[in-house]
């Protein structure tokens, strides 16, 4: 069986609850610390499937990885290999398929609702037909509202021939879906205890001045056990549904 490869930007955003759900469904991952200068893979069909994590630098940084990133994403889309990013990891599979990056019109951290679009935006006729029942399926594992984790400052416009999932009060685009398992995600559904923790430790500058779309500490981490609870079970089925387009020798 090959591996999922996760591609990890920064110490503190693993994979968190996902690498739970790989082990759970005994499916293979390879931790890929770009953040320690491990090389960005060239050959998308050595893995299973794809998944770029977040980070606090952006999607348009001239950073050597970026760059290579962004071909890994082309080249497994056309080898048929499932590709989830998570955040900036959602960023970058908009920018390497054509979408677009920029700030989003507030800060959004903290917890804060979502809920499933109905709207699958202007590309919405690329899912008639059989497309329509793989789209179907995709929104089927969501639930219509739920309560995610977010910690961005920009956002993307969803590539050509996507169709989006998911919106919030702060940040219309929280979720798209490209034919062939290619989801990108704009909040966090990986969160563990840990993580929350860590960053509102390693992030606190970021939440010395709260408003309405960003939390301070305290409400951040107000009943954390039975908010990642929900998460974890809405992040439990979206992950299935893009486990399923593993190759069936990989799962």
């Amino acid at each position: 069986m090959r591996p999922v490869l996760i591609l990890r930007h920064i110490d503190c955003e693993g994979p968190g609850h996902l690498a739970r759900v790989l082990e759970r469904h005994g499916v293979p991952w390879r931790l890929v610390a770009v953040d320690e200068g491990e090389p960005v893979p060239r050959d998308p069909e050595a893995a299973a499937g794809l998944v770029l994590m977040g980070g606090p630098m952006s999607a348009n940084d001239p950073l050597p990885w970026i760059d290579e990133e962004l071909a890994l994403i082309r080249a497994a889309r056309e080898a048929g290999v499932p590709v989830l990013g998570h955040c900036l990891g959602g960023q970058l599979i908009a920018r390497a398929l054509g979408g677009r990056v920029g700030p989003n019109p507030v800060k959004e951290i903290g917890w804060h609702e979502v809920e499933r679009t109905a709207d699958p935006g202007p590309e919405g006729g690329a899912w008639e037909g059989a497309g329509a029942e793989e789209l179907a399926a995709w929104r089927a594992a969501l639930p219509e509202r739920f309560v995610a984790f977010h910690w961005h400052g920009e956002t993307f416009v969803p590539p050509p021939g996507a169709a989006r999932l998911l919106a919030s009060r702060w940040c219309r685009e929280q979720a798209f879906v490209l034919p062939g398992g290619i989801l990108g995600l704009q909040c966090h559904l990986e969160m563990t205890e840990e993580l929350v923790r860590e960053w509102a430790r390693r992030y606190a500058h970021e939440l010395r001045e709260p408003s309405p779309s960003v939390q301070n500490e305290a409400t951040m981490l107000r009943d954390l056990e039975g908010r990642l609870a929900a998460l974890q079970a809405v992040a439990d089925r979206l992950y299935a549904r893009w486990l399923g387009y593993l190759a069936p020798g990989d799962r």
